[in-house]
Protein backbone atom coordinates (compact mmCIF):
# COMPACT_ATOMS: atom_id res chain seq x y z
CA UNK A 1 0.00 0.00 0.00
CA UNK A 2 1.10 3.44 -0.24
CA UNK A 3 2.95 5.75 2.42
CA UNK A 4 0.10 7.63 3.18
CA UNK A 5 -2.25 4.56 4.36
CA UNK A 6 0.98 2.76 6.14
CA UNK A 7 0.84 6.25 7.95
CA UNK A 8 -2.48 5.92 8.67
CA UNK A 9 -2.49 3.02 10.08
CA UNK A 10 0.62 3.84 12.16
CA UNK A 11 -1.82 6.30 13.88
CA UNK A 12 -4.59 4.59 14.44
CA UNK A 13 -1.87 1.82 16.36
CA UNK A 14 -0.76 5.07 18.22
CA UNK A 15 -4.04 5.84 19.72
CA UNK A 16 -4.61 2.01 20.72
CA UNK A 17 -4.42 3.57 24.57
CA UNK A 18 -7.46 5.60 24.18
CA UNK A 19 -9.47 2.92 23.33
CA UNK A 20 -9.92 1.10 26.90
CA UNK A 21 -11.50 -2.43 26.60
CA UNK A 22 -15.26 -1.81 26.84
CA UNK A 23 -14.34 0.18 23.41
CA UNK A 24 -11.77 -2.08 21.67
CA UNK A 25 -15.08 -2.72 18.95
CA UNK A 26 -14.36 0.80 18.11
CA UNK A 27 -10.39 0.45 17.91
CA UNK A 28 -11.17 -2.76 15.73
CA UNK A 29 -13.96 -0.80 13.66
CA UNK A 30 -11.07 2.12 12.95
CA UNK A 31 -8.48 -0.83 11.48
CA UNK A 32 -11.57 -2.68 9.67
CA UNK A 33 -11.96 0.57 7.76
CA UNK A 34 -8.21 1.10 7.02
CA UNK A 35 -8.51 -2.50 5.77
CA UNK A 36 -11.32 -2.19 3.59
CA UNK A 37 -9.39 0.28 1.34
CA UNK A 38 -7.01 -2.57 0.65
CA UNK A 39 -6.90 -4.98 -2.48
CA UNK A 40 -9.04 -7.89 -1.49
CA UNK A 41 -6.11 -10.59 -2.06
CA UNK A 42 -3.66 -7.98 0.13
CA UNK A 43 -2.08 -10.16 3.03
CA UNK A 44 -1.97 -6.83 5.25
CA UNK A 45 -5.66 -6.65 5.66
CA UNK A 46 -6.00 -9.72 7.85
CA UNK A 47 -2.68 -8.87 9.66
CA UNK A 48 -3.89 -5.79 10.61
CA UNK A 49 -7.25 -7.08 11.81
CA UNK A 50 -5.13 -10.15 13.12
CA UNK A 51 -3.09 -7.56 15.02
CA UNK A 52 -6.72 -5.79 16.30
CA UNK A 53 -7.95 -8.40 17.80
CA UNK A 54 -4.97 -9.50 19.38
CA UNK A 55 -4.43 -6.43 21.14
CA UNK A 56 -7.51 -6.51 21.74
CA UNK A 57 -7.59 -9.86 23.97
CA UNK A 58 -9.08 -12.44 21.11
CA UNK A 59 -6.39 -14.46 20.62
CA UNK A 60 -8.62 -16.87 18.97
CA UNK A 61 -10.19 -15.04 16.66
CA UNK A 62 -6.34 -13.87 15.54
CA UNK A 63 -5.10 -17.06 15.04
CA UNK A 64 -6.83 -17.54 11.38
CA UNK A 65 -6.27 -13.87 10.32
CA UNK A 66 -2.15 -14.51 11.25
CA UNK A 67 -2.36 -17.58 8.96
CA UNK A 68 -4.50 -15.96 6.27
CA UNK A 69 -1.83 -13.03 6.06
CA UNK A 70 1.03 -15.50 5.83
CA UNK A 71 -0.60 -17.49 3.27
CA UNK A 72 -1.50 -14.31 1.11
CA UNK A 73 2.23 -14.07 1.24
CA UNK A 74 3.17 -11.59 3.71
CA UNK A 75 6.90 -10.98 4.07
CA UNK A 76 9.90 -9.28 5.17
CA UNK A 77 9.43 -7.16 9.11
CA UNK A 78 5.59 -7.93 9.07
CA UNK A 79 6.01 -11.29 7.85
CA UNK A 80 8.60 -12.20 10.89
CA UNK A 81 5.70 -9.79 13.35
CA UNK A 82 2.93 -12.09 12.17
CA UNK A 83 5.02 -15.41 13.24
CA UNK A 84 5.81 -14.08 16.29
CA UNK A 85 2.11 -12.79 16.96
CA UNK A 86 1.00 -15.86 15.63
CA UNK A 87 3.05 -18.13 18.15
CA UNK A 88 1.65 -16.16 20.76
CA UNK A 89 -1.65 -16.38 20.33
CA UNK A 90 -1.37 -20.21 19.49
CA UNK A 91 0.23 -20.17 23.06
CA UNK A 92 -2.75 -18.45 24.22
CA UNK A 93 -5.12 -20.45 22.70
CA UNK A 94 -3.74 -23.95 23.98
CA UNK A 95 -1.46 -25.10 20.91
CA UNK A 96 2.17 -23.84 22.08
CA UNK A 97 3.74 -26.43 20.40
CA UNK A 98 3.07 -25.53 17.33
CA UNK A 99 3.66 -22.04 18.06
CA UNK A 100 7.38 -23.57 18.63
CA UNK A 101 7.29 -25.25 15.88
CA UNK A 102 6.57 -21.60 13.64
CA UNK A 103 9.06 -19.58 15.76
CA UNK A 104 12.51 -22.69 15.82
CA UNK A 105 13.37 -21.54 12.50
CA UNK A 106 13.52 -18.11 13.07
CA UNK A 107 16.03 -18.38 16.09
CA UNK A 108 18.51 -19.32 12.34
CA UNK A 109 16.91 -15.93 10.23
CA UNK A 110 18.79 -13.21 9.76
CA UNK A 111 19.43 -10.77 12.54
CA UNK A 112 16.98 -8.59 12.95
CA UNK A 113 15.58 -5.82 15.39
CA UNK A 114 12.87 -8.42 16.00
CA UNK A 115 15.41 -11.13 17.38
CA UNK A 116 14.91 -10.56 21.08
CA UNK A 117 10.71 -10.88 20.40
CA UNK A 118 11.57 -14.20 18.12
CA UNK A 119 13.07 -15.84 22.07
CA UNK A 120 10.72 -14.09 24.18
CA UNK A 121 7.74 -15.73 22.50
CA UNK A 122 9.33 -18.63 21.68
CA UNK A 123 10.68 -19.08 25.44
CA UNK A 124 6.73 -18.61 26.46
CA UNK A 125 5.64 -21.21 24.19
CA UNK A 126 8.26 -23.83 25.61
CA UNK A 127 7.51 -22.71 29.23
CA UNK A 128 3.72 -23.55 28.72
CA UNK A 129 5.31 -26.74 27.47
CA UNK A 130 6.88 -27.46 30.70
CA UNK A 131 10.54 -27.18 28.69
CA UNK A 132 11.07 -23.75 31.60
CA UNK A 133 15.12 -24.47 31.21
CA UNK A 134 15.09 -24.11 27.63
CA UNK A 135 13.21 -20.78 28.05
CA UNK A 136 14.80 -19.03 30.23
CA UNK A 137 18.02 -20.34 28.34
CA UNK A 138 16.80 -18.27 25.30
CA UNK A 139 15.84 -15.41 27.29
CA UNK A 140 18.95 -15.37 29.18
CA UNK A 141 20.65 -15.77 25.83
CA UNK A 142 18.59 -12.36 24.42
CA UNK A 143 19.37 -10.37 27.64
CA UNK A 144 22.74 -10.82 27.86
CA UNK A 145 24.24 -8.62 25.10
CA UNK A 146 22.34 -5.63 26.49
CA UNK A 147 24.08 -5.80 30.03
CA UNK A 148 26.05 -3.33 31.16
CA UNK A 149 28.50 -5.96 32.58
CA UNK A 150 28.14 -9.92 32.99
CA UNK A 151 27.74 -10.38 29.06
CA UNK A 152 30.01 -12.95 28.76
CA UNK A 153 28.63 -14.86 32.49
CA UNK A 154 24.93 -14.91 31.36
CA UNK A 155 25.45 -16.08 27.72
CA UNK A 156 27.85 -18.59 29.72
CA UNK A 157 24.96 -19.73 32.09
CA UNK A 158 22.62 -19.79 29.42
CA UNK A 159 24.56 -22.29 27.28
CA UNK A 160 24.52 -24.31 30.45
CA UNK A 161 20.56 -24.39 30.54
CA UNK A 162 20.34 -26.50 28.06
CA UNK A 163 24.04 -27.83 27.65
CA UNK A 164 23.44 -32.10 28.09
CA UNK A 165 27.15 -32.57 28.45
CA UNK A 166 27.61 -30.25 31.54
Amino acid sequence: MNQDWEDRVTAAWASFDDYPQERAHEFRALIDALVAELPDDSPLGPFERACAWDSTGHSDKAVPLYREALARGLTGYKGRRARIQLSSSLRNVGQPEEGVKLLTPELDGPSAELDDAVRAALALCLSSLGRDREGLALVLGALAPHLPRYQRSMANYARALVDTEA
